[in-house]
């Protein structure tokens, strides 16, 4: 069974950088045809895209957000991961990581950023 875990610190400064990475087990991020994503979900809101790698290295940013999103990823680790920079408290949300595969979709559990001095 895939398994996704994200990781990274819970809490970051405005105006840092937040990083979190998806560790992957169960499955190849090479695997043709998958497609990982970031997405969040802020207090109050939608679940919101923010981008993915598919399994050659492509990436793919929502619009909004592409200015100060870059998300990347280590192929020996099976890890991939997400840099968002120039935070602000509008940032603070849970973050999830997932992948689209075949004909189902596996999620991590998500994980708290706050973005507060």
């Amino acid at each position: 069974q895939v398994q996704l875990q994200e990781s990274g610190p819970g809490l970051v400064k405005p105006s840092q950088t937040l990083s979190l990475t998806c560790t992957v087990s169960g499955g190849s991020i090479t695997t043709s045809y998958s497609y990982w994503s970031w997405l969040r979900q802020a207090p109050g809101k939608g679940l919101e895209w923010m981008g993915a790698i598919d399994h050659d290295g492509n990436t793919y940013y929502n619009p909004s957000l592409k200015s100060h999103t870059s998300i990347s990823r280590d192929t020996s680790k099976n890890q991939f991961s997400l840099q968002l920079n120039s935070v602000t408290p509008e940032d603070t949300a849970v973050y999830y990581c997932n992948v689209e595969w075949g004909l189902v979709d596996y999620w991590g559990r998500g994980t708290q950023v706050t973005v507060s001095s």
